[in-house]
């Protein structure tokens, strides 16, 4: 009896040990099949000869080649390296101003962080809905301007296959540009007071002191910034869906909405396979590099 008991204690402690291991397996292992599991089929698509169904023979590299000899899938790669060169580095300018400027302790500090970052609160397709209707030359910007009287204002990006992308990175600056100055306006706000003022007392303007001393010290955070805007811009789907459809035409098309059409709308799942491989191998390629440096400085520090 008094062994019964003794084990019925163990098993009943050990069940409260191991409680949460319990609760969150089913989340972690339904995680590694959804997530991973996927992963690994889709690779293996991609060397198939999968075209409107699952074809599960090896194909070599025969759909990567398919791919690569597809002008609409090097219209999405220029369009990304257009969208996301542009995207990246005018968040990152218009983040630090912005940021620099709320250093600055103004009035309605709290407010204007609010505004500032209220876009990012908003989901894509929101985003790309309202712009849509901002930038429609038949009710937007255009016609305001015309029934102001300005009669020769033109502004068609959104149906001009030239500039159209243009508008998915006006779209996008809109939304992320906040949560950067979000970021720099942390990492202002942890410089170490005591420099700024011996800079202030050495006579260094306002100006000096920034591009000398505090944004040389937060190099840190452009980088994280720069890493999860290029996160957000390979992976950018939904707002290009409700902006522009990736049209004219496919002008806007970038990978992640080629990869959508391909599998859903040309029947061609091996393509779509191989165009997702390719958007993990450059998410992989930004990722893994920053996570071994921050693994890397913090093994340093420890």
């Amino acid at each position: 009896m008094g062994a019964s008991s003794s084990t019925e204690s163990n098993l009943m402690a050990s069940l409260q040990r191991n409680l949460s291991k319990i609760v969150v397996a089913p989340s972690f292992a339904a995680s590694l099949f959804f997530v991973y599991g996927f992963i690994i089929w889709t690779a293996w698509m991609a060397f198939s000869k999968s075209r409107m169904m699952p074809v599960y023979d090896w194909a070599g590299l025969r759909q990567y080649e398919r791919l690569w000899q597809m002008e609409r899938w090097h219209v999405a790669i220029e369009n990304l390296l257009i969208f996301g060169g542009l995207f990246i580095v005018i968040c990152l300018v218009l983040g630090c101003l912005l940021a620099v400027l709320l250093d600055q302790r103004i009035r309605a500090e709290g407010v204007l962080r609010t505004v500032f970052l209220y876009p990012m609160a908003l989901s894509f397709i929101v985003t790309g809905t309202v712009w849509k209707w901002i930038l429609n030359p038949g009710l937007g910007l255009e016609k305001m301007m015309h029934d102001l009287g300005w009669a020769s204002f033109k502004f068609d990006w959104l149906v001009n296959s030239d500039f159209a992308i243009y508008t998915v990175v006006i779209a996008a600056v809109w939304q992320a540009s906040g949560f950067v100055m979000a970021m720099f306006l942390a990492a202002l706000r942890g410089v170490d007071q005591d420099i700024i003022r011996a800079a202030y007392m050495d006579g260094a303007s306002l100006p000096r002191i920034y591009f000398g001393i505090i944004i040389p010290s937060i190099r840190p955070v452009f980088l994280s910034a720069i890493v999860v805007l290029a996160h957000l811009a390979v992976k950018s789907f939904d707002l290009v869906i409700a902006l522009t459809g990736g049209g004219p035409g496919y002008s806007s098309d970038l990978p992640a909405t080629f990869m959508y059409t391909m599998a859903f709308q040309r029947n061609q799942l091996g393509v779509s396979a191989a165009s997702a491989m390719m958007m993990l191998a450059t998410v992989m390629a930004i990722i893994v590099p920053y996570l071994y440096s921050e693994l890397r400085g913090g093994k340093k520090n420890g």
